[in-house]
């Protein structure tokens, strides 16, 4: 069954900036960690972006600077701001629960950007 459903994605010029959002369904998300990773053709999948249930964040080296995770505990809700977009961040970009002690990792369907002129 779908838990976490992701949103957001699309077409952007080089430069622009998207925003991504995804919904977890779940009755743990408050504990969880989240992340957003990606995976373009060919390539293998790579995290992004990671935010801890306190708030706190890791990101990968080529995005620093430019992409930005939050969380929002009411809303169940987790986004990714992506500023300064480059035809290299072109990817399906997926939502993960994180893994708890006792509950697996889980992943959305993901949503394509597409940064292109």
């Amino acid at each position: 069954q779908v838990q976490l459903v992701e949103s957001g994605g699309g077409l952007v010029q080089p430069g622009g900036s998207l925003t991504l959002s995804c919904v977890d369904s779940g009755n743990s998300f408050r504990f969880n960690a989240m992340g957003w990773y990606r995976q373009a053709p060919g390539k293998q999948r790579e995290m992004v972006a990671v935010i801890m249930r306190a708030g706190s964040t890791n990101y990968a080296d080529n995005v620093k600077g430019r992409f930005t995770i939050s969380r929002d505990n009411v809303k169940n809700t987790i986004y990714l701001q992506m500023n300064n977009l480059k035809p290299e961040d072109t990817a399906v970009y997926y939502c993960k629960r994180e893994a708890l002690a006792t509950q697996g990792a889980i992943w959305g369907q993901g949503t394509q950007v597409t940064v292109a002129s």
